[in-house]
């Protein structure tokens, strides 16, 4: 299954180290279940985002997998990649960018066809041949017809979608230089949110999270003075105040770090998947790991 990771320090930027799919001792017996593309996403001082991605496991590419970058800024986005639609390429490689903002996805969206036909012209957004970055470019396009409101772009594309196309998971997370969205539809996979303070559940500590797979890891001296919001595919501390994010709940972190979230999403998608609807190759990708 697919990993997302973001995390927002706004309005004061941070260090963090991140480390994507930590290697293993023994690389070559773990190579049959890494995954197939990494990244990380984030924003220069002046706001100008950057993307650190590529469409290899760990074991073809220790450096990248060991310590893909030492990196400071507002918000960060992290994403691991095991493909369900796309070819293994660096175009098809989380994060994506359009309009300045980053965007990762863990799900399967069917019907690309129909997705394609109601994109119009923003289907030239589009650099490569995945579910997900078609679903951005909706996003984007929704978003510039709301007057920018990235929120309102976002709540009209999962709608549009859920009505109308077959939906397996949107879960989400998009970002700007200071600012940070989540979205969690339908209950699929779990998507947790750590609402975190200076110094962290003991108001001591620096940030040290690790995923319980081994594949993620980021550390911050910094957020051991500085409050975080945190969103990731699973609890990666032992910090008791993880929430799930519920089915359909949109969240957003502003440029003041105020936090907000509501449902903007009831009930099921119409025509939802099961894993038993899905390609062999979308299906794996979809699988717990």
């Amino acid at each position: 299954m697919c990993r997302l990771f973001g995390m927002s320090s706004a309005p004061r930027r941070s260090r963090a180290t991140f480390w994507l799919l930590e290697a293993p001792d023994n690389l070559s017996a773990q190579s049959r279940r890494e995954p197939d593309g990494t990244g990380l996403g984030y924003f220069t001082a002046e706001g100008a985002p950057q993307v650190h991605k590529a469409p290899v496991a760990a074991f073809r590419d220790r450096a990248f997998a060991e310590d893909a970058a030492v990196v400071e800024s507002m918000t960060f986005l992290a994403h691991i990649r095991f493909a369900s639609t796309g070819g293994l390429e660096g175009v098809n490689t989380h994060p994506f960018e359009q309009d300045g903002r980053l965007f990762a996805h863990n799900g399967v969206i069917g019907g690309l066809d129909r997705l394609d036909a109601r994109l119009g012209p923003a289907r030239s957004l589009v650099k490569g041949d995945t579910d997900s970055e078609r679903f951005f470019a909706l996003i984007t396009r929704e978003s510039a017809a709301r007057g920018g409101d990235v929120a309102a772009g976002i709540e009209a594309a999962a709608r549009w979608v859920a009505e109308n196309l077959p939906v397996y998971a949107l879960n989400i997370v998009l970002t700007t230089a200071d600012e940070l969205w989540a979205l969690r539809y339908p209950d699929t996979h779990e998507l947790y949110v750590l609402e975190r303070r200076p110094g962290g559940h003991h108001g001591d500590r620096h940030l040290d999270h690790a995923g319980t797979a081994g594949r993620m890891r980021v550390h911050s001296g910094d957020l051991a003075r500085t409050r975080a919001t945190v969103i990731a595919s699973e609890r990666m501390d032992d910090d008791p105040h993880w929430r799930l994010m519920e089915s359909g709940e949109l969240l957003h972190v502003g440029a003041d770090h105020t936090v907000t979230r509501r449902t903007v999403l009831a009930g099921e998608p119409v025509h939802r998947l099961s894993l038993a609807d899905l390609e062999p190759k979308a299906a794996a990708s979809q699988k717990g790991s």
